[in-house]
């Protein structure tokens, strides 16, 4: 199982490069923020599709959640903005890499 799960992980990892890779074109044919507009519309489409067939029947209310626990939802589009600007000025490689640092100072914090 743990096998499975870092592989998982591995191509999640790959998918955000292509992601990446798909956002610098797209924001400088109609803008940054219409691209990352773009790919939140498309995801929460599928997320839905998804959560119909499998999000189970009886969970918590998503409104009766700490608002704290929300500011995902803030971080998220500016972690695309950041992609769609840095992508294309520094390459995808680039931008990875700062992104993986970013994330590793996480753990000097503690």
């Amino acid at each position: 199982m743990q096998f499975l799960m870092i592989f998982f992980v591995v191509l999640g990892g790959a998918g955000l490069s292509v992601e990446a890779g798909l956002l610098g074109p797209l924001g400088a044919e109609v803008g940054e923020l219409w691209a990352t507009f773009s790919i939140f519309g498309v995801g929460a489409a599928l997320t839905f599709i998804l959560m119909l067939f499998f999000s189970p029947r009886n969970s918590p209310s998503f409104f009766a959640q700490p608002s704290w626990t929300l500011t995902g939802g803030v971080l998220g589009p500016i972690y695309v903005v950041i992609l769609t600007i840095a992508t294309p000025a520094i390459g995808i490689a680039m931008t990875m890499i700062g992104i993986l640092a970013g994330a590793s100072c996480e753990e000097f914090a503690d």
